[in-house]
């Protein structure tokens, strides 16, 4: 069994991230999107281990003593963070895992799993971004202003990432999405990991 790849997926708020990974997963094999830990509180409609591990402060405060987040930061009062040890046991098992964050939350990951591979989605323009936020219908003029602020902000950083994959057709940023990860599977080490003994009985 090949050893599985990790994936950190960032992309500013309104872009089509969740939309384009979901939609990826429902076509792909062997892939999932890390289950992150949080002391919030949980939302209806949410269940523990699907949307989030819920655990107390304490707990979450223990982890990050034993160092066992690849990530984690607090948020409006509340921690999130990516267990190594969760991670660690999938990749293992032959699954490519798949982490929804930031760049902050990207650079910490990196100084731990250097070989994880890094995709930045981007949208087509501003305009195309502003659009999709309006479109939304929940916010007033000013938090869509500040909403565009932060998104320019964290595009400023899609140069840290491996792979740009522009979300204006939506169908075509899903091809490129899937061709990362065919890309990433046919590498050497993949397939010498999946077929070595075949690859043994070449040379008999």
């Amino acid at each position: 069994m090949s050893q599985g790849t990790l994936y950190i997926v960032s992309a500013a708020s309104g872009t089509g991230k969740t939309s384009l990974l979901k939609e990826l997963l429902e076509q792909t094999q062997d892939a999932v999107v890390s289950v992150s830990h949080t002391t919030r509180a949980k939302r209806e409609g949410e269940e523990n281990g699907l949307h989030y591990h819920f655990v107390a402060e304490e707990q979450f405060t223990g982890l990050i003593a034993q160092g066992d987040f690849l990530e984690h930061a607090q948020v409006f009062g509340n921690y999130y963070g990516t267990s190594q040890s969760a991670v660690a046991s999938q990749l293992a098992q032959g699954l490519d895992v798949i982490l929804e964050i930031d760049w902050q939350g990207a650079q910490q990951v990196r100084r731990l799993m250097p070989d994880a591979v890094g995709i930045f989605i981007l949208p087509p323009s501003k305009e195309a971004l502003l659009s999709r936020l309006q479109g939304r219908g929940q916010d007033s003029a000013e938090v869509i202003k500040g909403r565009m602020e932060e998104a320019v902000s964290e595009m400023s950083h899609y140069a840290e990432f491996d792979y740009l994959v522009v979300n204006d057709v939506f169908a075509v940023a899903l091809d490129d999405l899937q061709a990362i990860f065919k890309a990433q599977r046919l590498k050497a080490k993949q397939q010498s990991q999946a077929h070595g003994q075949m690859i043994s009985d070449l040379f008999l």
